[in-house]
């Protein structure tokens, strides 16, 4: 009975076990099944999806095909307009360029650039729609200049002076030195070149050296300043009992050879001059003269008085002043002065006064000594009377008489 019981048992546990792995399966297949309907339907909207964006995008590109076309067709079209729209006109002297503005607008540190890099805001056309510029510069001059924006060089054609283009480039704001200038006439480059260095050369040793010797002048008071320059190994030893006798009450001093060298050149001492003019400075003088550096001896005068001799050197000098007028009052002195004219007109206009006698009768004016009046009857008579040259002999001895009466009362030589 016990082994049929346990042989039953063992069935039943196959039979569960059968299940099991049956709705297992079941499940799996189910679970499966799923994951691909799933799969099925992303797939689906995936491929509907690209399907649309193709479409868009195919729609995109022939509406930028057809806008490039109609551009280029545009183009095809009116290419006089295209130019028109990216060139400019510029009238200078009386003839006309037409320019990229973009050269110009590449170089935005000069006038041209400034102009028409900013939205052309500054700059006002003509009727004809060019822009006037270069006022004072010559066409041939500005057709020299327009290379610097090309290729950033300038040459400077024969029959420009190199004085008229560098004038033309300082004009413009367009740099002048070795590097954008080729020229012909070297002697006149180099002029320029030295010019405008000696022009920042001076501008340092008058910041440097000359103008804290101004502020010393101005704080004593003065209205003027007057330095000498010396050298580096210049001595200056006076005589503090017999000073040199100077011709300016207060003459200062600079120890430099840069300077003296400097001013050794007449046109250094032209830019020099032009400079301080330009800062405001008056009254300017730049020269050379006779400093007196040491004593050399000493010699007695005929009164006793002892004379020094000095030794004098040749050193440049420079005179400026800060104000218009120099040691003269603006204050007005009004002096009362006893006028001996006549001021009122109606003593102007009336008769002088007559002095009368005792009777009433009025007193002719006293005759000068030795003055003899002879009316016409005087000189006529002689000849009337038959007597020739009578009048004007009478006339030659009373001339000798009055000379005789004169010469007595010493007021005429009479001449032998």
């Amino acid at each position: 009975m016990s082994s049929n019981q346990d042989s039953s048992d063992d069935e039943t546990n196959d039979r569960r076990k059968q299940r099991m792995e049956r709705n297992r399966s079941t499940i799996f297949m189910q679970q499966q099944q799923q994951r691909n309907n799933n799969n099925n339907n992303n797939n689906n909207a995936t491929t509907s999806s690209t399907q649309n964006n193709k479409a868009s995008s195919q729609n995109r590109t022939g509406a930028i095909s057809k806008n490039v076309s109609s551009h280029n067709a545009q183009q095809q079209q009116s290419p006089a307009q295209n130019e028109n729209l990216e060139n400019i006109a510029l009238l200078v002297d009386n003839m006309r360029f037409v320019i990229e503005p973009s050269l110009f607008t590449a170089h935005p540190n000069t006038m041209l650039g400034t102009m028409f890099g900013t939205g052309m805001q500054f700059t006002h056309t003509n009727d004809r729609g060019e822009y006037e510029v270069a006022e004072g510069i010559s066409h041939t001059v500005f057709r020299a200049i327009l290379d610097y924006y090309k290729n950033g060089v300038i040459k400077c054609p024969p029959t420009v002076s190199v004085t008229e283009l560098k004038e033309a480039c300082d004009y413009l704001l367009i740099p002048f030195d070795a590097t954008t200038v080729r020229c012909q006439n070297l002697r006149g480059l180099l002029h320029e070149l030295s010019n405008e260095g000696a022009k920042q050369q001076f501008e340092v040793f008058l910041e440097s050296l000359v103008l804290p010797l101004m502020v010393q002048s101005a704080q004593r008071g003065d209205r003027e300043c007057h330095v000498v320059v010396l050298l580096d190994d210049d001595v200056v030893e006076w005589d503090e009992e017999f000073p040199p006798q100077m011709g300016e009450e207060y003459c200062q001093t600079i120890n430099s050879t840069a300077m003296h060298r400097f001013f050794k050149y007449i046109e250094n001492r032209d830019v020099a001059k032009q400079v301080m003019k330009d800062r405001g400075l008056k009254k300017i003088r730049c020269g050379v003269e006779g400093y007196p550096t040491h004593k050399e001896k000493v010699r007695k005068r005929p009164g006793g008085r002892p004379e020094v001799i000095y030794n004098y050197v040749q050193r440049p000098f420079i005179h400026m002043s800060w104000e218009k007028e120099e040691a003269k009052s603006r204050h007005v002195d009004f002096q009362c002065v006893k006028s001996k004219s006549v001021t009122n007109l109606a003593e102007a206009t009336a008769d002088p006064p007559l002095e009368l006698d005792a009777s009433g009768n009025p007193i002719p004016p006293p005759q000068p000594v030795g003055e003899i009046v002879y009316d016409q009857e005087d000189l006529d008579g002689g000849a009337a009377a038959g007597g020739g040259n009578f009048g004007m002999g009478r006339i030659l001895n009373d001339l000798v008489e009055a000379a005789i009466i004169n010469n007595d009362n010493n007021d005429v030589p009479v001449p032998p």
